[in-house]
């Protein structure tokens, strides 16, 4: 791909450098010896082609549902999001093929479109028996975790510290006419205080710890998931219990982009 070529697909910029940042260090994905294969019709082979894609993409969601299904995600909530969302239509179109393959994929910038079974486990995690009405993400990216949050609650609110980033989420909304998600750019580390509390955080980028400004905006009640370490990195759930208290389980191993402070234009 030519360094000034776009996208056919969003309209937007694509160079080969941007997408080359992607690499198994920062593929947002989980690390479990325990993961379950993929089956032979998980993805059908032969409507892999890119010019098919949108005739048969409902066919490649439901497989990829159903995969879900077989690893764990009972919510059917996040099933239902899951199946609604057109994943393809937040990858460049040179990746749509692969859209729905159980897999971390480049979204420029050194960024990545989280993997399916990641993205529906963790929002699983934070809704289990409960009914969140505000939720924050960090770390809108291309927009597509957001998206399948807007299916599970009435308000979200998503930060992104990449100006082309933004752009991008920015647009894809727009095309898919998802009015409901209010996109910031800004440094995702601080949140986003004057709109909290929420009553449930996903981040999706891991920091060494996480913020306490970001615990301090859940409301009581309200949990907090994401990937916390630097070479070693597990999901974390963080609950608020009391004004000034806060339960924490570690969760599974995984590999996720670190979490940074600031803008990046």
């Amino acid at each position: 791909m030519a360094a000034d070529s776009r996208s056919r697909k969003s309209g937007l910029p694509w160079s080969a450098s941007a997408l080359s940042g992607f690499s198994p260090a920062n593929s947002n994905t989980r690390i479990s010896a325990s993961r379950l294969p993929l089956r032979a019709d998980a993805v059908v082979p032969s409507l892999r082609a890119p010019g098919n894609l949108g005739l048969n993409s409902e066919r490649q969601r439901a497989a990829m549902v159903e995969r879900l299904r077989r690893q764990g995600i009972a919510d059917e909530r996040v099933l239902r999001a899951m199946q609604a969302v057109l994943r393809h239509s937040f990858v460049d179109e040179a990746l749509a093929s692969r859209a729905y393959d159980d897999a971390a994929l480049p979204i420029g910038f050194a960024q990545t479109i989280s993997q399916p079974w990641v993205v529906a486990h963790m929002i699983q995690t934070v809704l289990r028996d409960r009914m969140p009405r505000k939720i924050l993400e960090i770390g809108a990216g291309c927009g597509y975790q957001a998206a399948v949050l807007a299916h599970c609650a009435p308000e979200v609110h998503s930060i992104e510290r990449i100006q082309g980033l933004y752009d991008l989420a920015r647009h894809n909304f727009q095309k898919l006419k998802i009015a409901s998600i209010k996109l910031h750019y800004g440094d995702g580390m601080r949140g986003l205080p004057d709109a909290a509390p929420f009553d449930a955080i996903v981040i999706a980028a891991a920091g060494l710890e996480i913020p306490a400004g970001l615990r301090l905006q859940l409301a009581i009640g309200g949990r907090l998931i994401a990937p916390e370490g630097g070479e070693e990195q597990r999901l974390v759930l963080i609950e608020r219990t009391g004004a000034q208290d806060w339960t924490r389980i570690e969760l599974e191993p995984v590999r996720f982009v670190p979490l940074k402070a600031g803008t990046q234009t």
